[in-house]
């Protein structure tokens, strides 16, 4: 911890010592706090517990949710900062799609990513956001994109991912699986993206400086979002010290790395003009786009969602399955069915992996929370009052653990929940019909006009990575006997600690 937090961290128990002794005075917004909020003071709101809660607030700030009568909860931070927290369905369609245009990203989380993502598409709001939209749902619509993914999925998956996984069944090794999916992940996406292979998943498990450097960027990029006081990471930048430091130079790296990358493509593409553009780099740079840093901003974007919302899915799913040995066996039933190197439709059929998938998701979505801000005062669907620049979150995680929405049994993982059986009018072959959530009451993927344009690429490559792997091992955790992971959370979800497992060779 520097010098500043250390004072600032210091400045902030003394002011709650003085207000926990003079708890009399009430502030008026600690007179409306419900009796499931934590005690809201003057000037500083509920800082205390939320400083206290600071690593474990996914799962402190859904609780909130899941206690209150309307699945909204209002939290008063420092200097009199309102947010509101929602796992109301009917409050995300609102901020998600009926008043889109009044929620937008906000300049504060703009300012909190700029040095990591730029101005890349998941960083911008209005007409910018339009046109980066538009070229980039362009390139995802198209089937030569899709087949150009299926082709780098099944190489990586068969060169590298199975070969290393067959090598440590016959060894016996531990293997950090969350680790093996991220490299995994972060080769696809170098590819999908750049058409550049970074070579990540080797059997030396190597140091890649260019994922190093990602996840470095990623990282503090998340602590600036989550900041309980936010005027420690500006003051540290102004500064240039410690970890803000260290993000400056992380993402100077990372746009050296790109601008070099895109300076040898354009030479490919003027000395070739008919080269075929597969990556999605090339395929920007062929549509016209050529200033470097708009090219480099929408990729890095692109490779941030790509690389840990999948990897961190599978991970989860991994997890759950080792618990659940009946849903397993469905999974592996349904596998067996298909081909051992499934083509486009098999692995679009696959309907109780999707749905375990999805079930999965539900307990523990890559990103659980999001947020927007009120460009304008306004009324939710549920009556909460938002002014004008309050910060309004939807919470995917709190909302997967809603009784109303899910039933008492919430807490099972049941693929069942997303399926219709053969005596629920699935055909005579007995085999499951998807029946899918409207995303405002499962928002894993977004909603509305920013809806993610590569969730059905998500679903063909985790697809195609649980059948490569269930087909051939089972996954056997090293863990004691009731051990529970951690669920954590930066700009995506983690498994705290990793998810070290044994890979069983299969018999039948």
């Amino acid at each position: 911890m520097s010098i500043i937090e250390l004072l600032a961290s210091i400045s902030l128990l003394a002011l709650s010592i003085f207000f926990y002794l003079t708890k009399n005075t009430r502030s008026r917004a600690s007179s409306k706090s419900g009796p499931n909020l934590p005690k809201s003071y003057p000037l500083i709101g509920s800082s205390v517990a939320i400083f206290a809660n600071r690593k474990r607030l996914i799962q402190w700030t859904s609780d909130l949710i899941r206690n209150s009568p309307s699945a909204t909860v209002v939290l008063h931070r420092f200097l009199d900062d309102s947010r509101v927290v929602t796992g109301d369905p009917a409050n995300v369609q609102h901020m998600l799609k009926t008043q889109f245009q009044n929620y937008e990203k906000g300049s504060e989380s703009r300012r909190a990513l700029f040095d990591f993502l730029g101005n890349g598409i998941f960083n911008i709001d209005g007409d910018s956001w339009k046109i980066q939209r538009q070229l980039s749902s362009h390139e995802f619509s198209t089937k030569s994109l899709r087949k150009f993914v299926e082709t780098v999925v099944d190489t990586e998956l068969s060169q590298r991912l199975i070969p290393m996984l067959s090598a440590a069944a016959a060894n016996n090794a531990v293997l950090d699986l969350q680790d093996i999916l991220q490299r995994f992940a972060f080769d696809n996406i170098c590819k999908i993206a750049f058409g550049y292979d970074p070579a990540y998943l080797l059997p030396d498990l190597p140091v890649a400086e260019f994922a190093k450097t990602f996840d470095e960027a990623a990282k503090i990029s998340s602590g600036r979002l989550i900041s309980v006081l936010p005027y420690l990471w500006k003051i540290k930048s102004f500064l240039n010290i410690g970890s803000e430091k260290r993000l400056k130079e992380a993402s100077s790296q990372l746009r050296v790395f790109a601008k070099n990358v895109i300076k040898e493509k354009k030479q490919q593409i003027s000395k070739n003009s008919s080269l075929e553009s597969v990556d999605l780099l090339s395929r920007f740079l062929s549509s016209g786009h050529s200033d470097d840093d708009f090219v480099t901003d929408i990729v890095i974007s692109f490779m941030l969602a790509g690389r840990d919302t999948t990897s961190a899915a599978l991970t989860w799913y991994f997890w759950l399955l080792s618990q659940n040995q009946e849903v397993e066996k469905e999974v592996l039933r349904e596998i067996k069915e298909k081909s051992e190197s499934p083509v486009y439709e098999e692995v679009k059929d696959m309907a109780y992996t999707h749905a375990s998938l999805c079930e999965s998701m539900r307990l523990y979505p890559p990103v659980p929370i999001d947020s927007k801000v009120a460009q304008h005062d306004d009324v939710l669907p549920d009556g909460t009052v938002v002014k004008k620049g309050m910060r309004v979150s939807y919470h995917p995680y709190a909302m997967g653990r809603l009784e109303v929405l899910w039933g008492s049994d919430w807490e099972k993982f049941r693929p069942e929940r997303w399926l219709e059986s053969a005596t629920d009018g699935a055909n005579k072959a007995g085999k499951w019909r998807f029946v899918g959530r409207d995303p405002y009451t499962y928002p894993v993927f977004q909603a509305g006009p920013r809806i993610c344009l590569g969730k059905d690429m998500a679903f063909l490559q985790m697809k195609r990575v649980v059948a490569g792997i269930l087909r051939r091992f089972k996954v056997a955790p090293v863990a004691e006997d009731g051990f529970e992971p951690v669920f954590v959370a930066y700009l995506t979800s983690k498994m705290k600690g990793g998810f070290p497992v044994r890979f069983e060779k299969r018999d039948d």
